[in-house]
């Protein structure tokens, strides 16, 4: 495939219209602790779960096909 990478802030971009970190989970309706930000560790877990809400809420509008398994 053509990824190399793959940009959570760009995807939260382009899915919430928000590139920070604590805007883009608050678009998405999630809790941020600002005490806790720019912990590697929190900020980590935070991206990982914005990546998933991003995810789960392109599926719930209709999402994309799922490919048929290769035989």
């Amino acid at each position: 495939h053509p990824f190399v990478t793959f940009d959570t802030a760009a995807l939260s971009g382009l899915a919430l219209g928000q590139t920070v970190l604590s805007k883009a989970c608050a678009a998405a309706g999630m809790e941020f602790d600002s005490a806790q930000a720019h912990s590697a560790l929190y900020d980590t877990e935070q991206t990982a779960i914005l990546f998933c809400e991003i995810v789960n809420r392109w599926k719930r509008l209709g999402g994309w096909p799922l490919a048929a398994p290769a035989e």
